[in-house]
């Protein structure tokens, strides 16, 4: 039977939102995104989070219902999450809400991450007087990559990006949508910081969501040094789909 619910949803400018957005109300009916095992991994993949051979690798050891074991502790963590963001957002994060975020650490504690030394896609040559590309001159660069040991591992990309919900964004310009029903959030990056609703659909993800989704734990997310990343602009917006939700009649205004 045909998938009659629509397209996943991304348009929060926040990968953590995004998930939270996996449960939402666009069109007056509550949709669920990741209701199964492989929903989950649709929307892994779609988002950028688990390179495809990695989730190839792990269909082959996984037992019966692993995978859907595993989205229903995605939900989980989930509807913990969007209880955290519903009682901080509008506001800056205190060092006192960290005692709160104590189960997300416990996901995050399990991650496996390292480095390694790889041979680097483009080399330039040392740079003359006056040349203003920045391209590194090293054949090598640092990689960063996961141990992805069972169907369990998917979580950690979500609590990763959670994670830099929290350390990274302003939680005074997390909102939700004011639109009838819709259940939305999002973060504002407009000038004025006055946004009532998310961004319209159709519009590409912003630059810097793009690059983070680009080098998000995957073969090829190099870092030019241990302190400074040498990010790869995606090929294009391949798998994002955005669809129009009630409240799009006061886009318009915005």
């Amino acid at each position: 039977m045909a998938d009659q619910r629509p397209a996943r949803i991304f348009v929060a400018d926040s990968v953590g939102l995004d998930f939270l957005n996996t449960l939402a109300t666009p069109l007056d009916i509550e949709v669920e995104w990741i209701g199964s095992g492989e929903d989950l991994i649709l929307w892994l993949l779609q988002a950028d989070l688990v390179p495809p051979e990695v989730v190839a690798d792990l269909r082959k050891r996984a037992v019966a219902g692993e995978f859907d074991a595993v989205a229903t502790q995605a939900r989980k963590l989930r509807e913990w999450f969007r209880r955290f963001v519903k009682a901080y957002k509008g506001k800056p994060l205190k060092p006192r809400v960290l005692q709160e975020l104590e189960p997300l650490n416990r996901v995050l504690i399990r991650d496996e991450q390292f480095g390694r030394i790889v041979a680097r896609e483009t080399v330039r040559k040392r740079p003359t007087k006056g040349d203003g590309d920045q391209a590194p001159v090293s054949g090598l660069a640092w990689s960063r990559q996961r141990r992805w040991r069972s169907p369990d591992a998917l979580l950690l990309p979500i609590a990763q990006a959670m994670a830099q919900l929290v350390c990274e964004e302003d939680f005074q310009y997390v909102k939700a949508c004011e639109g009838h029903r819709c259940t939305l959030m999002f973060v504002d990056r407009t000038r004025g910081r006055a946004r009532r609703w998310p961004p319209k659909p159709g519009r590409r993800p912003s630059l810097r969501l793009r690059r983070r989704r680009a080098t998000a734990w995957r073969p090829g997310g190099h870092c030019a040094s241990t302190s400074s990343v040498a990010i790869q602009r995606p090929s294009g917006d391949q798998g994002v789909t955005y669809i129009a939700f009630p409240c799009a009649r006061y886009w318009k205004s915005l």
